[in-house]
């Protein structure tokens, strides 16, 4: 079982986050092992020579973002982090609310904005207050009214009752030190019949207790991996149905290219979270007497 202290772990997320959202910590060259925080910069161009950007880039297109979706989002929005493209399995509508859990500086809220249009609404949670501060500055300077973003934890969401149709998340969840309150608050806020399309980083098996201890591992979006059976348990748990987690088609080329030294790739990969709130806003009593 992890024993780092969750507040330790929160404290660690908010900094390890809010260097990278002020531009203190270069994504090509931390200190740490590269992982959905800090990728690696192609050899050809260097991040050093462009503030970051073309490193950015060309880990979203490994992630599965097209040149299209690159040049449609605000510049600073893509921070190149993740471990794949929730937008692209969303399936989303015109005139949707979206719900992006931990949006960073706004990549995928505004991808989502793109696709629900003026008549849509995107509303995006993170509880570092300087991606908060980019996100928004990113919403003012681009020209999208349609969304918002607001301070807080995922575990508590600031979102009323029922309102949502569907939640994307892009690698965050893994970051949380208990999932269970997450996706519970994910199918509070979801309209019957929402959905949840979420991007993350799953285990593949229970991971060795020197791996969950490691807190670099943690902010590194490793060592926070729930196995794959006990994500399954907690969503059904938290009344969810139709639940697929799945591989990303190109798993092992993202876990790789994050780190490449500890051989991550046998135990963890990227995964497709794909779950439903039933039409009958019933939530399981075992779920219930959870909360």
């Amino acid at each position: 079982m992890n024993t780092i202290d969750p507040e330790t772990i929160r404290t660690e997320i908010r900094r390890r986050y809010g260097a990278i959202a002020g531009g203190e910590t270069d994504l090509a060259s931390s200190a740490t092992p590269s992982s959905c925080c800090s990728s690696p910069a192609p050899a050809a161009a260097p991040a050093s020579e462009c503030g970051g950007r073309c490193s950015a880039d060309s880990q979203a297109r490994t992630l599965g973002y097209s040149e299209a979706e690159l040049a449609a989002v605000p510049e600073g929005a893509n921070l190149g982090l993740g471990c794949g493209n929730p937008v692209a399995i969303a399936s989303l509508q015109p005139g949707q609310t979206v719900l992006d859990l931990g949006a960073g500086a706004g990549f995928d809220a505004f991808l989502a904005a793109r696709a629900v249009g003026v008549s849509g609404r995107v509303i995006g949670v993170d509880m570092t207050p300087e991606m908060l501060s980019k996100a928004r500055a990113n919403a003012k300077k681009s020209g999208f009214p349609q969304v918002e973003f607001r301070l807080g934890e995922i575990e508590a969401l600031p979102v009323a009752d029922s309102i949502v149709d569907v939640i994307i998340s892009n690698c965050v969840i893994n970051l949380c030190p208990d999932k269970r309150p997450v996706y519970r608050e994910a199918f509070r806020v979801l309209k019957p019949g929402g959905r949840i399309a979420v991007s993350d980083v799953v285990a593949r098996q229970e991971l060795p207790d020197e791996v969950k201890q490691d807190l670099t591992l943690y902010g590194g979006c490793l060592a926070g991996a729930t196995p794959q059976a006990e994500l399954l348990e907690i969503l059904q748990e938290a009344g969810f149905v139709d639940v697929v987690v799945r591989p990303k088609g190109n798993s092992d080329a993202v876990i790789e290219s994050w780190e490449s030294k500890r051989g991550f790739a046998d135990r963890v990969f990227a995964a497709e979270v794909i779950a439903r709130k039933p039409l009958a806003d019933v939530a399981k009593s075992s779920a219930r007497c959870c909360r």
